[in-house]
């Protein structure tokens, strides 16, 4: 031996595996400052940055395609009330001063809305009632059935609505066949 180590002692080696045991640790002296690693800074990376923009656009993509045809539904309803309009007032002032001509006319309502009737005479359904029918009186009015299209172009398609409604009528006069 050295006599650097003549005076240390030698290491015991009865621990259990004939190692030694393993040293305390002790706290670093002061004329060695121990450098801390600064924490890391948590945020997101480009990638995760990216993914998100795309996610968010590709939603309000498709929420402004939802909100589009929203729009366009909520037109085509407009245009369809305007159409129904105008075929109530047309229908509820047919043939109220005039009596109830048979057959087909056609008309327009404004530069976007037209209109076609056609009237024909109409029998209620006969139906078989059991036994004799006793005090039924026939009533000399006539009913008549008022169907009404009203046409119109939106958008380079071509739309229609069909309007149908019964008009009590005074029968045909003498020199009339209708």
């Amino acid at each position: 031996m050295s006599a650097r180590n003549a005076g240390a002692a030698a290491p015991d080696r009865s621990a259990p595996g004939g190692r030694a045991p393993a040293a305390v640790r002790t706290r670093p002296s002061a004329s060695f400052p121990r450098f801390r690693r600064a924490p890391r800074a948590r945020g997101f990376s480009l990638l995760e940055v990216i993914a998100a923009v795309l996610l968010l656009a590709i939603t309000f993509a498709s929420l402004m395609r939802v909100a589009g045809s929203s729009l366009n539904l909520t037109a085509r309803s407009a245009e369809r009330s305007g159409a129904a309009l105008r075929a109530r007032s047309l229908l509820d002032s047919a043939f109220v001063l005039e009596p109830i001509r048979v057959g087909r006319s056609s008309g327009k309502f404004d530069a976007t809305y037209r209109w076609q009737l056609d009237v024909q005479p109409w029998q209620p359904p006969v139906t078989a009632a059991p036994g004799p029918q006793q005090g039924v009186t026939v009533s000399p009015l006539r009913l008549y059935r008022l169907e009404l299209e009203v046409l119109w172009t939106s958008a380079g398609h071509d739309y229609r609505a069909r309007f149908s409604t019964l008009r009590v009528g005074a029968p045909p006069l003498p020199g009339n066949a209708s």
